[in-house]
């Protein structure tokens, strides 16, 4: 996918995504030896975008099996079409000299309709493979993925093994519902994610919102780390904040005052407690307060997000 660590650096970069020099040369070797790369970390701080911007900067496309309570192995796979069967039944009314020839073609490949993993492990080149939100499935699910996380195949007891055409870069996101076992983690690089710091969040605001001065993207990321520090219960996320100052921008103000409150409350208060507290008369001012203080200090720093 990519020829170094500098070309990789530099793709990524012109995404949109910016990550630390050791994170890159992590990033960079699982890329290069096939290993998965494990995100752990809370909601919001960034995990899933970075294997959609690697997608982006290789040039290929992402596979992304989304995990929740009660996904099936199905749903990863694939599964057989039921529909498509039945219509071949009926064209093949006659046609064949036995039931176990009939049989023999409904189990076939072209009956089989592929879910992401198999398609990641099917394409000619290599894609990035997302297995978002792992730590909301039970053990028995993850333990499923380890063949194909190891050996790069997948097996199907209708029509055999399946092996990888390429190796797909995969890309494992957990928000630490649960603790993923351990087959997983040793396949795996791990990378802990936290959000961004303020420095890093301006440079990343900076960059969806260029046409706005290095004292905007400050003070945006000087108000994240302010929400972020408050009792909320879901604080605001790197894309979440780069929507408010987007928001800000339409609104055509560089600067947040009390009076923005109502209107941009629906950016970054998520819930009903979080929006009553930022309702209280000095909440949502003291938070602006907060955000100010931070700006000032990086800009006594002398960051910039140039």
């Amino acid at each position: 996918m990519f020829d170094s660590i500098r070309d990789f650096s530099d793709r990524l970069r012109r995404t949109g995504y910016f990550i630390d020099p050791v994170m890159t040369q992590v990033v960079f070797l699982a890329i290069k030896l096939h290993k998965p790369l494990l995100l752990e970390g809370p909601a919001g701080s960034g995990k899933t975008q970075l294997p959609i911007s690697i997608a982006e900067a290789a040039g290929t496309h992402v596979e992304r099996l989304q995990c929740y309570r009660g996904v099936t192995e199905e749903k990863a796979i694939g599964r057989f079409d039921e529909s498509l069967q039945r219509l071949y039944m009926d064209y093949a009314k006659g046609r064949h000299e036995n039931w176990q020839t009939l049989q023999a073609d409904l189990k076939g490949r072209d009956f089989f309709r592929p879910g992401p993993l198999m398609r990641a492990l099917e394409y000619e080149r290599p894609c990035v493979l997302l297995i978002d939100e792992l730590d909301k499935v039970d053990e028995g699910f993850e333990a499923m993925l380890l063949e194909a996380l190891s050996a790069w195949t997948l097996s199907i007891p209708e029509f055999g093994t399946i092996t990888a055409k390429s190796i797909p870069f995969v890309v494992l996101t957990s928000n630490e519902e649960r603790r993923l076992g351990d087959p997983i983690r040793r396949r795996s690089l791990y990378i802990r994610v936290e959000h961004p710091t303020p420095e890093r969040e301006a440079e990343i605001i900076a960059s969806r919102t260029p046409e706005a001065d290095d004292g905007f993207h400050r003070e945006m990321a000087g108000i994240a780390l302010s929400f972020r520090n408050y009792s909320l219960e879901k604080p605001p996320s790197v894309s979440e904040m780069i929507d408010f100052a987007n928001a800000l921008q339409l609104l055509g103000t560089n600067h947040v005052t009390e009076e923005h409150r109502d209107v941009l409350l629906p950016f970054l208060a998520k819930t009903e407690k979080d929006r009553r507290h930022l309702l209280l008369r000095e909440g949502f001012k003291s938070l602006l307060d907060d955000g100010a203080r931070i700006a000032e200090r990086m800009t006594r720093r002398g960051v910039s997000a140039a």
